[in-house]
C-alpha cells in the first residue's frame, strides 16, 4: 500500500517528526534503522510496519524535509509578491545564511547529491524537484531565476563549506549590483 493509499496514522506522524529531527542532526548518509529506531523510542520493526522498508522512510523523511523548505519559503514570497528580484533574492538569502536553518539545508545538500548520483533509490527526483521549486520562488523572464539560482545555491555551498557570511553576502550583493546594472 503507497503512502497515498495509506490512512493517516498518529503513530507514523510522530515517529517521522522524531526521525526528521535525527537526520536534521545526524544526517541520512549512514542512516540505520536500529540506531534510530532506539534514539527515538521505536524498532526497526515498527518503522518498517509503518513505513515500508528504509527506502520508504527515506522518501517520507525527504518530503517531510520539501514540505518544511517550501513552507519556510512561500512565505517569502508572499511577504514579496510583486517585489523587484534583488529584494526577493536578498530575503532567500537571509533566510539561507540563518544559522538556524544549517541542520535543514545540510540536508538538503546531501539529498540533491545523492539524487544525483542514486537517481533509482529513494532520492529519485528530489534535485530537479528542488530546482522547480526554488524556480517558483525566484519567477521571472527568461533565464533570470536561473542565474539568481545559481548564485544563490554557490554562495550557500560556500557559505556551508566555510561559515563565512560576511564574504557570501558580499558576494551577492556584488552580484546583484552587476545584475542591476545590465
Amino acid at each position: 500500500m503507497s503512502d497515498e493509499q495509506r490512512p493517516p496514522s498518529p503513530r507514523r506522524a510522530e515517529l517521522l517528526a522524531r526521525a526528521y529531527d535525527y537526520v536534521l542532526s545526524h544526517g541520512l548518509a549512514e542512516l540505520s534503522l536500529r540506531p534510530l529506531a532506539a534514539a527515538i523510542g521505536s524498532s526497526p520493526r515498527v518503522l518498517l510496519f509503518l513505513f515500508e522498508s528504509k527506502d520508504g522512510l527515506i522518501r517520507a523523511l525527504l518530503a517531510h524535509a520539501r514540505a518544511d523548505q517550501l513552507a519556510l519559503l512561500s512565505g517569502i514570497r508572499r511577504e514579496l509578491a510583486g517585489a523587484e528580484r534583488g529584494t526577493v533574492v536578498r530575503a532567500v538569502w537571509r533566510w539561507l545564511s540563518d544559522p538556524s536553518h544549517r541542520p535543514l539545508l545540510v540536508l538538503w545538500l546531501e539529498a540533491y547529491g545523492r539524487s544525483l548520483s542514486e537517481p533509482d533509490g529513494p532520492w529519485a527526483d528530489f534535485a530537479r524537484q528542488t530546482v522547480t521549486d526554488w524556480l517558483a520562488i525566484l519567477s521571472g523572464p527568461a533565464t533570470e531565476p536561473t542565474l539568481a539560482l545559481a548564485v544563490l545555491r554557490g554562495c550557500l555551498l560556500d557559505l556551508l563549506a566555510t561559515g563565512d557570511a560576511d564574504r557570501t553576502t558580499a558576494a551577492l550583493e556584488d552580484f546583484l549590483a552587476s545584475s542591476s546594472a545590465r
